[in-house]
């Protein structure tokens, strides 16, 4: 039996010597099964592909914006614990709250506060501290104050009641 190798029988002609016709695609301008790489997208593609684009971006972006003003709140929550355990040591020293070593009790400059310095302002409440009491306040700035109108100002005492002055929660203020 003769056998005929497979690149041979590619290159077999049929019957007249002549090769079949192979069949041109009109939409591609190549071979029927074959892509052409050379012409990259139509006009139809690339305007499917911005509008996927722009519905995706239109429903995380929000969500993206939400995100962030709720992570700079529970931040800025961190630092009013950290700036009240600091008032905490003051009194353990000196016995009340608004003298540290014979002069005003002031807050510190804290890394958290640094940080967050575009987005919250830190300081005692009117009147604050006292002998024997203490109210820190987190005020939002700028955008931080337009988007995030639920919690507002959130507020921690000498006794570790926490407060906020907008319509939310507490809990969900300080988490």
């Amino acid at each position: 039996m003769n056998m005929k190798s497979p690149s041979s029988l590619a290159l077999a002609t049929p019957r007249g010597g002549r090769r079949p016709a192979v069949r041109q695609n009109r939409f591609r301008g190549g071979r029927l099964g074959e892509l052409n790489a050379s012409r990259g997208l139509t006009l139809i593609e690339l305007l499917i592909a911005v509008a996927i684009a722009g519905i995706l971006l239109s429903v995380a972006l929000p969500s993206y914006q939400a995100q962030v003003v709720r992570t700079k709140r529970a931040s800025a929550a961190s630092c009013a614990m950290e700036l009240a355990q600091f008032m905490e040591r003051v009194y353990a020293s000196n016995i009340r709250y608004d003298q540290n070593a014979g002069a005003n009790t002031v807050l510190p400059t804290t890394t958290c506060r640094t940080e967050l310095s575009t987005s919250y302002t830190f300081a005692f409440a009117t009147g604050q501290p006292t002998a024997r009491t203490f109210t820190i306040q987190a005020t939002p700035t700028g955008t931080q104050a337009t988007s995030d109108t639920g919690c507002a100002t959130l507020s921690i005492n000498q006794a570790g009641t926490r407060g906020v002055s907008g319509g939310q929660a507490v809990p969900q203020c300080w988490r």
